[in-house]
């Protein structure tokens, strides 16, 4: 009686957690068994009967994370656990075995479907995330509801892997391989000639963008892009007696965030670069008089660092002749 009042309760959090009631499911029958709740007396004996090491997709190695240590407040495999899902083992999460682990059947014909995830999910999206924010709704996935990863109907385990002994998203060498796996252009970003070390795993992606929702653009963890960058590139941030106008608005308007081919991860090479925004023409380096006409069209000033052989700082400057190039 207890396990079907719990399945009843984890059925209603379900639909709490996913903010919906009109989920559908790839397969009826899990939601009928949610709300069934008819959890097995056995727990994880009934499971492991079957899927083992010599299995195609071997589960022991869950019990050296924290989801299966028993010792863990909340896990599914926590003894004595008050709270749902805590004591009910593998069906915390997969649902209610019911009559999968009691079937005999020939060769070739399924068995009565137990809740999948990841590359063998048999629902959607929805359904599957719903049974992880049962436990996991916290304030790092507060605005999970919305974001650019859920409105794209991706599921937790399509990232994280629950039975594997390391979750290989949470580790610094492996976290942006997983990311790359859909956001290829950012890989291929990461391969040009300057670029941030996310080849080498010096940083990776979560130190800039929160996967799990924010309420700032492109997922960053700061409220701009320019705040994001100033977690690492304090000495930009200012205030500078002389300030750079685009600076201040926006640090993509010059830089690549993810590589460039161009030096220091410009969008454009200089000077070509500056004078998107400023006109060579009547600059004072070309020596124009009333009645003159440029001697040629560059100036010796322009060659090599271009623009940057007179003004080095380009983020701002404290220099007290900086209202020499203000008149």
């Amino acid at each position: 009686m207890y396990a079907r009042r719990l399945g009843a309760l984890a059925y209603s959090l379900l639909f709490a957690a996913t903010g919906t009631a009109a989920v559908e499911p790839a397969d009826d029958i899990l939601l009928d068994k949610l709300a069934v709740g008819d959890y097995s007396r056995r727990g994880a004996d009934t499971c492991l009967g079957c899927h083992d090491e010599e299995e195609p997709f071997p589960t022991l190695d869950v019990f050296a994370t924290v989801h299966g240590h028993p010792a863990v407040d909340r896990s599914p495999f926590a003894m004595g656990g008050a709270e749902p899902p805590a004591g009910l083992q593998c069906e915390a999460c997969h649902g209610p075995i019911g009559d999968h682990g009691r079937q005999i059947l020939p060769d070739g014909v399924e068995r009565e479907p137990i809740l999948n995830f990841g590359e063998r999910g048999n629902a959607e999206a929805s359904l599957q995330n719903g049974l992880c924010l049962q436990c996991h709704q916290t304030y790092e996935r507060a605005r999970w509801a919305g974001s650019a990863h859920e409105s794209s109907d991706m599921a937790c385990a399509d990232c994280h892997r629950i039975h594997a002994e390391t979750d290989a998203v949470r580790t610094m060498t492996a976290q942006n391989e997983t990311c790359w796996g859909c956001h290829r252009d950012v890989a291929a970003d990461a391969l040009k000639r300057s670029a941030h070390p996310l080849r080498d795993s010096l940083i990776v992606c979560r130190d800039c963008h929160d996967p799990h929702g924010t309420d700032n653009d492109k997922l960053n963890v700061r409220a701009t892009a320019n705040e994001t960058c100033f977690t690492c590139h304090a000495q930009m941030r200012g205030p500078f007696l002389w300030e750079h106008p685009p600076v201040v608005e926006d640090c993509m308007l010059c830089h690549s965030p993810h590589g460039s081919n161009q030096p220091a991860l410009l969008v454009r090479r200089p000077p070509q670069l500056c004078q998107a925004c400023h006109s060579s023409p009547g600059h004072r380096s070309l020596g124009l008089g009333p009645d003159q006409l440029p001697p040629r069209p560059t100036s010796e000033f322009l060659l090599a660092k271009a623009c940057l052989n007179c003004h080095g700082e380009v983020h701002g400057s404290n220099h007290p002749s900086g209202n020499l190039f203000r008149r």
